[in-house]
């Protein structure tokens, strides 16, 4: 019986984490319709500005905090270190004080 909720519990788990797994791109390596496709400098920029395009895009329709006409990994790359940046970086400053206070 323990057996059985084990593997009907990891099913559920698998199931659940596979539900949310982000499908394709279909935009990715198409130009918007100015002909421009978004690279690395672009989605640099965007994850840097992103929290406060959140913040607006949940008042307006037109605004989206990710550009879907992007060239793929580079602007991914741009994305996620551009909005670790704008979110307070890898958290190192926060180890230094850590250890400081420590030895005060």
């Amino acid at each position: 019986m323990r057996k059985a909720i084990l593997i009907g519990l990891l099913a559920v788990v698998v199931l659940s984490l596979v539900a949310c797994a982000p499908g394709p791109n279909p935009s990715v390596g198409r130009e918007n319709e100015d002909g421009e496709m978004a690279g690395f400098w672009l989605g640099l920029w965007h994850g840097f500005i992103a929290p406060v395009t959140f913040v607006i895009s949940l008042f307006s329709s037109t605004i989206n905090v990710y550009e879907v006409f992007n060239n793929g990994g580079w602007y991914d790359l741009g994305f996620m270190i551009g909005l670790s940046a704008s979110l307070g970086g890898s958290g190192g400053t926060a180890a230094c004080r850590r250890r400081r206070r420590r030895y005060d």
